[in-house]
């Protein structure tokens, strides 16, 4: 990994892992799927303008039913089962069980597309788990009798929706535009989630508080717009399953950000935690293909 792919993941680690803060807030102010609705509606028409001032291809019609799975199971099934765990559970927990993605990723590229992964990257994969359950068992530990179990297996599903449209994505992934492929994720997210949210929230919606409108705001326009950009990029640099692994990361900076904006208790567990998850996460980064 060179030094501008490594500046790079940085900064998508940190607007990744604040999509939890912000996914917390909306969901205790406001019907998360219909938050979440209206964030990809406001989305289309930014990335619309963003793609053509990019001049950005749209893509082949051979790669159309790729984004367009990446789209609903990706981003609308990911976000859509995220958002509804956040107002179920703590966000640090959704964060944790999100974590899970690159398993599913790893078993996924062994079982469909036949690829071995060497024993380093597996013990990254392991070690990197391994960092994220210390980080975030003992922060979710007290809030567990109040949990809904529901919430537990939303943020499960998630991560593996996430998975299957990542290893649906990948083969296409280096002949696509992050512009466009963003664009069209984002339309087939916000068709994919509208109709659970209109059947399965009450109806009329109030108007969230401030906080809520600023946590939407960050939601759509940093994480939305730059974060899926940013992950397009790196999916065109790096294997998809030591792209989807930069997510393990996700729990250790999320608990950072609680502490130092939200007056959140950093845990000794945390900086433990956060060490070990850096170890495995270069430990497969370095792994060979």
């Amino acid at each position: 990994m060179n030094l501008g792919t490594l500046g790079l993941a940085g900064l998508f680690v940190v607007i990744w892992a604040s999509a939890f803060n912000a996914a917390r807030v909306i969901a205790l102010e406001w019907p998360p799927l219909m938050a979440l609705s209206l964030r990809f509606a406001i989305g289309v028409p930014v990335l619309a303008a963003v793609a053509w001032l990019m001049r950005a291809p749209p893509p082949a019609r051979a790669d159309l039913s790729r984004v367009a799975a990446m789209g609903a199971f990706g981003m609308g099934g990911y976000l859509g089962c995220a958002w509804a765990a956040s107002a179920l559970i703590p966000s640090g927990l959704v964060a944790l069980l999100s974590a899970t993605a690159p398993l599913f990723v790893a078993l996924g590229e062994t079982l469909l597309f036949g690829r071995r992964l060497p024993a380093r990257a597996w013990t990254g994969l392991g070690l990197g788990w391994a960092g994220v359950a210390m980080l975030g068992l003992p922060r979710a530990a007290p809030g567990l009798e109040a949990a809904a179990m529901g919430g537990i297996v939303l943020a499960l599903l998630g991560a593996l929706s996430q998975a299957g449209g990542l290893l649906a994505f990948a083969p296409a992934r280096a002949r696509l535009s992050p512009w466009t492929s963003n664009l069209g994720q984002t339309m087939v997210a916000a068709l994919a989630v509208a109709p659970f949210a209109l059947v399965l929230e009450p109806l009329p919606v109030t108007l969230p508080g401030w906080t809520g409108a600023a946590a939407l705001a960050w939601s759509i326009l940093v994480v939305g717009l730059g974060g899926y950009a940013m992950y397009f990029v790196l999916l065109r640099r790096l294997p998809a399953s030591s792209a989807a692994a930069l997510q393990l990361l996700a729990p250790p900076v999320a608990a950072l950000i609680g502490w130092a904006i939200l007056d959140e208790r950093l845990m000794p567990t945390d900086l433990v935690g956060g060490a070990v998850t850096l170890a495995g996460l270069a430990l497969l980064l370095r792994s060979p293909r």
